[in-house]
């Protein structure tokens, strides 16, 4: 009797890899992962991990095969793969609710998701192998150097947010702490302390806004906006949602 196998694809990351340290299988650009079973249909539905938040990194922990730590994943990088695993899982075809302004209602559309593109990214502003850029505020003239967060930053970005709410719950506390965990160093000085303190402290909000945007410009990254067009309106800027039902559309 031949040997059972599941079927594996090789995944690209709109990274390249170029951030990621040398000693890193994920430098190499791409990841191997598998199809998705059915047994990790049981991973999509059990309550505890939509509970916890921990359903798709528990998914993606058991498709991915190269062995690397998820947690060392920029953000891009992830959501890459798991639109990969989406496609191998449940096929190109997505069906999701949207705000249609034109008649001011949700209504249903459906994507291919291998018509999606991966950012274009100037490599040239990348030194290889290190995930740090350096800009310049516009209105204040400091500088700073930031890096694209991780999926450990986010996990560490919650914990502190979850903490800070605690004594002040009507905050959401999300620009500043993100801010804190983004920027690396501020005019040379690279410890916390004085990170925190610039931020919380003496970033101006017309710098915030322009270094945010650099930053949303610059990080690799899926395309997951769409342009709709649907019943002769055309309706721009459309982000694809990504939720439990994005892997099992009939949950």
């Amino acid at each position: 009797m031949a040997e059972l196998k599941i079927p594996t694809e090789t995944v690209s990351l709109p990274s390249k890899g170029l951030v990621y340290p040398e000693t890193s299988l994920l430098s190499k650009g791409e990841i191997e992962m598998r199809y998705m079973s059915a047994k990790d249909e049981d991973i999509l539905t059990n309550i505890n991990f939509i509970r916890q938040g921990t359903v798709l990194d528990k998914l993606l922990k058991s498709l991915i095969i190269t062995p690397i730590d998820i947690d060392e994943l920029i953000v891009g990088d992830k959501n890459a793969i798991l639109f990969a695993a989406r496609i191998l899982g449940y096929g190109k075809e997505y069906s999701f609710k949207f705000r249609n302004e034109s008649t001011s209602k949700d209504e249903e559309y459906t994507v291919d998701l291998t018509t999606l593109k991966e950012k274009e990214i100037d490599e040239s502003l990348f030194e290889k192998n290190k995930n740090e850029f350096k800009f310049t505020l516009p209105q204040s003239g400091n500088v700073i150097t930031f890096k694209f967060l991780s999926g450990k930053d986010e996990k560490a970005i919650d914990a502190e947010i979850k903490g800070l709410q605690k004594t002040d719950p009507n905050n959401t506390f999300e620009n500043t702490t993100r801010l804190k965990y983004m920027i690396t160093s501020i005019n040379g000085k690279t410890d916390q302390a004085s990170i925190r303190d610039f931020i919380d402290n003496y970033l101006l909000a017309p710098d915030s806004r322009a270094f945010k945007k650099y930053y949303n410009q610059l990080s690799p990254d899926i395309n997951t906006e769409i342009t709709i067009d649907k019943d002769g309106y055309v309706q721009e800027g459309v982000v694809i949602p990504v939720n439990i039902n994005f892997f099992w559309p009939e949950s």
